[in-house]
């Protein structure tokens, strides 16, 4: 008898590598956007993975869209379906429920796919949230300023990898962030179609940034990890770097730990994992923005590091509602960093110092996404970052400045874009 499938919704190559690890042949369905699928050229990469049973095209995003799929495919009998990107979260639990197999569940992720409704929802829970209103223009943005002094954080209530959201120092800037906020345009990672744009905006809390990655069996969270942040500096808060574990007291620790335990017990989760971004103001964390998926920028792999887990194969394990072999670790051994490198805009004209970057000690991987030609684009979001390094060290402090020291090696030259030649 085969093998039951598992259901990834949403192409991540990394995922479809993780799985090949412990899945067999065959033995994995992949559903996207007709469009993306396109767009990404996804058909000739899900051939070349062994692993892949099928890559169904489906428009997951549209309201119903899991129903009519399991209407459509009946008999297809998964051990397990998960989401991969942001975009296909509620698609992934409402599927997962119409089977009948581990989920977060989809009122719970209808609540974490929406910052709007997921800061009603928390902040009725007596989790703290910062002032936030729903904004349809640049007139009631102004209005908020001048009811909250100091700067505010304008943002898309449904959008992800930080696109769109700007630091607002002052009001003399709204008409300039609305008009780069609300003409956003991500390219080959979305459907032509598009979809609504909601906008927010909120009192900019002041501290120190963390992600809490829980994974969760049945409400109960069997392993935590809190991340490090550091954002470039600027009115875009684009992510620079991540440790794990954080550099933090236990207290500290602990308590962004429990905060997002409450707050997933506040949306009703199921099964799965979340990563829970938070900022922690005069010793208080206030909520940031919530994911029911894998975190983005490597924090996988560094955690893995850190802790020498397979987060990915206990994760599917959970979502085939089977028992994991041995209970998870409490604490890392050891620690594990990423950076990322941004040039500035313009046109690359070379590209050196990466093989001496990787023979430095820690240094486990380092890349450069971009090649002499490629245009770099200003830093606006996280697709904008052109290369990363990915460290291990005894301690945190060692990691980040083995991280720094390698990318310090690298060197991108770039000249202004208005001097490509004819």
């Amino acid at each position: 008898m085969p093998e039951r499938p598992v259901v990834m919704v949403g192409f991540v190559p990394v995922a479809v590598t993780s799985l090949a690890q412990f899945q067999p042949e065959g033995s994995v369905i992949v559903i996207d956007e007709p469009d993306v699928i396109r767009k990404r050229e996804l058909g000739p990469k899900a051939d070349e993975a062994p692993v892949v049973r099928e890559l169904i095209a489906w428009e997951y995003q549209l309201e119903g869209a899991a129903d009519a799929f399991y209407n459509a495919h009946p008999d297809l009998d998964p051990a397990a379906v998960a989401p991969l990107q942001e975009y296909a979260t509620p698609f992934a639990a409402r599927l997962a429920e119409r089977y009948g197999v581990p989920t977060g569940g989809y009122g719970a992720l209808r609540v974490l796919r929406d910052k709007a409704v997921l800061r009603r929802v928390s902040r009725a829970a007596g989790i703290l949230n910062p002032e936030s209103v729903e904004v349809t223009g640049p007139d009631e943005v102004r209005a908020f300023m001048a009811e909250h002094p100091g700067p505010a954080v304008l943002k898309p209530a449904n959008r992800q990898a930080a696109l769109g959201t700007r630091i607002l120092a002052s009001p003399d800037e709204i008409d300039e962030a609305w008009a780069e906020t609300t003409a956003m345009d991500e390219g080959v990672m979305v459907p032509d179609r598009g979809f609504e744009l909601r906008m927010l905006v909120e009192r900019c809390v002041q501290g120190r940034e963390y992600s809490v990655e829980l994974l969760v069996e049945r409400g109960r969270a069997v392993f935590g990890n809190v991340t490090g942040k550091e954002l470039y500096p600027g009115g875009r808060p684009v992510e620079l770097g991540h440790l794990v574990p954080a550099d933090i007291p236990g207290e500290l620790d602990a308590l962004l730990r429990a905060e997002t335990g409450r707050l997933l017990e506040a949306v009703g989760f199921g099964t799965g994992i979340a990563h829970c971004e938070w900022i922690v103001e005069n010793g208080r964390p206030y909520l940031v923005e919530c994911a029911g998926r894998f975190p983005g920028d490597g924090i996988v792999d560094l955690i893995d590091r850190a802790y020498r887990v397979d987060l990915v194969r206990a994760f599917w394990t959970l979502m085939k509602g089977e028992p994991l072999t041995a209970p998870l670790p409490e604490k890392a051994p050891g620690a594990a960093a990423i950076r990322f490198l941004h040039t500035g805009a313009g046109v690359v004209e070379d590209v050196s110092g990466l093989d001496e970057a990787r023979a430095l000690p820690g240094v486990q991987a380092c890349s450069v996404t971009v090649e002499p030609g490629a245009e770099v684009r200003e830093l606006r979001s996280s697709w904008d970052r052109v290369g990363s390094v990915v460290t291990e060290a005894e301690n945190g402090a060692e990691a980040v400045a083995a991280a720094r020291r390698a990318l310090d090696t690298v060197q991108i030259k770039v000249r202004p874009a208005q001097d490509r030649p004819a």
